[in-house]
């Protein structure tokens, strides 16, 4: 195995050197032979969580394992662009859950999109275009006439037309990366465009259109870290929930007012932070959540029960070292990772909003 490199993911009371290569190493070590990434050996994957691992293997220089990770997604993308909801971790990948969930089928946009920006590789981002292609029209067919997107496609086909705030926030931020991979091979996408800027108004002025899941930290904090909510807008929605979900010393509450707090929220908070240029509070709550991490591993338990003073669940999660190791290289000026996670140079789409 080789040494992970490790310079930008170097973070004060977060990682040192050894410890970034002890958490990389942790996560190829979960990774099987065809390049899937299962959340922990034994249990499932899911197509989303294998992409945040797949990026955090490209943020520590791990190219070739990464690569493998989207090779695994080809191979098993459905003739519709679509994946399943989950697949176990076993020779066959037998499917665990045939629904199909939108969020979890575009954000192969997102980590092909990192890949490519940080590897350069012309020829990766030709052969997976046909990959993005199908999975964004697929998820397109999802979206509603006020410009919200389904959320699923039950495993008998039946579209929900429910939305979550969540998830679409998670696809504007896949649409954006999928318009810059279309950009940079000169295939423009007009439909994707209207899509992206339908979605983004939905977002941010039609609260009523996405189900009530506003006791979830991810409703919180989700349509900065998609990008839909920037600037002034983006940092007020972060301040009127902060004590509502953040516990000082611990970490993010997955959902208020429960004794729970999760690494994986913490860490996407972090880099929805990081975004709005918030990096002192980002490195706060990224030290918080030391107290996760399994020194044997590398890895981070899913959460801890603060009232009780209990690990829990007893699991430790590729994904969930993903994000951290995503929002330490966000913190550490890796190219890439800012690139998708900053927004800056991504496509916006044409937001109905401009035209009014």
């Amino acid at each position: 195995m080789t040494t992970p490199r490790t310079e930008h993911l170097v973070l004060p009371g977060v990682l040192t050197s050894e410890q970034a290569a002890a958490t990389v190493r942790g996560i190829l070590a979960v990774q099987r032979e065809d390049g899937a990434i299962p959340w922990f050996r034994g249990h499932h994957l899911d197509p989303w969580d294998h992409t945040e691992a797949a990026m955090a293997l490209d943020a520590a220089g791990e190219h070739e394992a990464a690569g493998r990770a989207y090779a695994w997604l080809a191979r098993h993308q459905n003739a519709d662009g679509s994946w399943y909801a989950a697949y176990a971790d076993g020779a066959h990948d037998d499917v665990t859950d045939r629904a199909r969930e939108s969020n979890f089928v575009a954000y192969i946009a997102v980590g092909v999109w990192h890949h490519y920006l940080a590897t350069g590789d012309d020829t990766f981002l030709d052969r997976m275009w046909p990959c993005v292609y199908g999975a964004v029209e697929w998820v397109l067919r999802l979206q509603q006439p006020g410009g919200q997107i389904g959320w699923r496609r039950a495993d008998d086909g039946t579209p929900s037309t429910d939305a979550l705030l969540t998830g679409s926030s998670s696809i504007h931020h896949a649409l954006r990366c999928a318009l810059a991979i279309a950009e940079q091979r000169e295939e423009p996408q007009p439909d994707w465009e209207l899509a992206a800027g339908a979605l983004r108004h939905a977002i941010r002025r039609h609260p009523e259109r996405f189900l009530d899941k506003g006791r979830y930290s991810m409703d919180w904090y989700y349509p900065v870290l998609g990008g839909a909510l920037t600037g002034t807008e983006a940092k007020a929605r972060i301040e009127a929930d902060w004590s509502r979900f953040v516990v000082p010393g611990f970490g993010v509450r997955c959902v208020a007012p429960n004794p729970w707090v999760t690494g994986g929220e913490s860490s996407e908070l972090a880099l929805a932070l990081w975004a709005v240029g918030e990096s002192d509070r980002a490195l706060e709550i990224l030290q918080s959540i030391q107290h996760l991490r399994d020194p044997h591993s590398g890895l981070y338990w899913t959460g801890y029960v603060f009232e009780d003073d209990a690990i829990w669940p007893r699991e430790l999660t590729a994904w969930t070292a993903g994000s951290l190791l995503l929002a330490v290289a966000a913190l550490g000026g890796h190219d890439a990772t800012c690139a998708v996670f900053g927004g800056e140079r991504l496509p916006s789409g044409l937001d109905p909003d401009c035209c009014r």
